[in-house]
């Protein structure tokens, strides 16, 4: 008969035993709970598939040549610090695919970063569209607040004028923008009636464009798992938001407010003695800023539509393909928006508001669960070898253990196949077959993110200053398909001279 539970007498290895017990059920459990809400987000996905309302609608038209028309002027908000390798390419890709006169850049650097100050007035030449603000802080402070900087540029610039912009749109240093954002977003935020080259306005006050990960040029085990997430992310998730009404947090990129809307949001906020409609002691200001408009009553929308070509319209860059910048760049996320967001934002709402925000803030459950799966695995090699050399553990498993581990191991086959399926949609089935495979770098990343996340939010507990932990940025998209365009022409041009032709 076995001894009770912290009686003397038990083996090494009957104590493995017992925790690798304690740790299966722990996981099993969670792993269970998670696989149903994430089957619940697939039930809803497939049957707006189904019934045709989860489709990507294709525009008819390519780009005309001088811009689709714009209903109103736009204010681009980039903030930068440390980007002197990518803004350059940035700015000179955004003045030109958007031909259009009625906006203007807003481009925030800081007065200790003078690379990225002459990075960018390089690219700007003589373009009356660019506005350099600089700010007045020494870098790095936060996000938020070079975006309020910004903002208080862009105030200052309607008093001068007199007539006000009529949205804004932020994106970030290292983006690759489409040349019809510009006026999906315009469209998306203009008055229901009026008409433009996708049909009438959306008359939202927040609308929220899709991230395409771009794949570096090198390997990309570590960058490609952004691909991987976003695709199902903002592929699936994100539709079934904006299906069910719930709020839809903002990505911070290709994201447009209603400019009435972000007065409304500063005006609030100025209230509580803070500047501008950012939170700059918040490390996710734009996922709070999303959820903000819905609590403020505004309308939310998440526009996933396709060119004449084919191609997502879409926020593309580059992330980090190192472990050490995925993890500090995770480890951002999950503290803005699990952390901070339970302490800034609360559990109001509707059910489905719950829900979602649950999703959005299971990071660091998700980290320690996958912890105690991946102790499981050593546990059981430890047990393994233990049995090889003659150790006979004593049989302590659950009842119903077995069921619960075929249930989990069928929920995981049906993760990887959603995972394959929309990494394939984006990138092809080479692609699909490697996001299966990154499914562990993906894991060990979240759990060393959740760690890192967990003991800042302590460190700001006790009064640690939040500053910007920026991800440094070497590769823009433009740059690389410019690269692969002079490529293309010299081996034409070789081809060519091969069958006898001149140039």
């Amino acid at each position: 008969m076995l001894p009770a539970f912290g009686v003397s007498g038990w083996t090494v290895v009957e104590w493995l035993q017992l925790v690798e017990r304690e740790l299966l059920l722990f996981a099993l459990f969670w792993f269970i709970i998670g696989m149903v809400d994430e089957m619940a987000l697939d039930a809803i996905w497939l049957g707006l598939r189904l019934t045709g309302r989860a489709s990507t609608p294709r525009l008819p038209a390519p780009v005309p040549p001088g811009g689709a028309s714009l209903s109103g002027s736009i204010a681009v908000l980039i903030p930068a610090w440390h980007e002197d390798e990518v803004i350059g390419a940035t700015i000179a890709h955004m003045l030109a695919v958007w031909p259009q006169a009625d906006y203007r850049l807003y481009v925030g650097c800081y007065r200790n970063d003078a690379a990225t100050i002459a990075a960018a007035m390089l690219a700007v030449g003589g373009d009356r569209r660019v506005r350099l603000v600089i700010h007045d802080r020494p870098g790095p402070t936060t996000k938020a607040d070079c975006l309020n900087r910004l903002y208080l540029a862009l105030c200052a610039d309607e008093n001068r004028r007199g007539a006000r912009f009529a949205t804004v749109l932020l994106q970030d240093a290292e983006d690759m923008v489409h040349p019809l954002a510009l006026s999906v977003v315009d469209q998306g935020l203009a008055a229901p009636d009026v008409a433009g080259a996708w049909g009438p306005g959306g008359g939202a006050d927040f609308v929220q464009l899709p991230v395409r990960p771009e794949l570096s040029p090198a390997a990309h085990w570590v960058s490609g798992h952004y691909a991987d997430e976003f695709a199902e992310s903002h592929g699936k998730a994100m539709v079934v938001r904006d299906w069910l009404g719930a709020a839809l947090p903002a990505a911070g990129v290709g994201c447009g407010f209603s400019r009435a809307m972000l007065e409304r949001v500063g005006a609030t906020r100025a209230e509580l003695g803070e500047s501008g409609p950012f939170a700059a002691d918040c490390l996710t200001e734009d996922y709070e800023l999303g959820l903000l408009i819905a609590r403020f009553g505004g309308r939310s929308r998440f526009l996933r539509l396709r060119d004449a070509e084919g191609n997502l319209i879409a926020t593309r860059s580059y992330f980090p393909d190192e472990l050490s910048a995925a993890v500090r760049q995770k480890t951002r996320w999950v503290h803005g928006i699990a952390l901070q967001g339970w302490e800034r934002m609360g559990w109001v709402g509707r059910p489905v508001e719950v829900w979602m925000a649950l999703r959005d803030r299971r990071g660091p459950l998700t980290a320690l669960v996958l912890a105690a799966a991946y102790a499981l695995l050593v546990i059981e090699a430890l047990l393994v070898a233990a049995h090889g050399l003659g150790a006979r553990p004593r049989p302590l498993a659950a009842p119903g253990t077995l069921m619960l581990m075929r249930v989990s191991m069928w929920g995981l086959a049906w993760r990887a196949g959603m995972r394959f399926a929309f990494t394939t949609r984006e990138y092809g089935p080479l692609e699909g077959l490697r996001s299966v495979l990154r499914i562990p770098v993906a894991n060990v990343i979240t759990i060393m993110a959740g760690r890192r996340a967990m003991m800042a939010y302590i460190r700001g507990l006790r009064g640690e200053r939040v500053v910007w932990d920026k991800t440094a940025h070497h590769l823009h998209p433009a740059q690389i398909l410019a690269l692969r365009k002079a490529q293309r022409a010299v081996r034409q041009a070789d081809a060519r001279r091969a069958r006898g032709w001149t140039t």
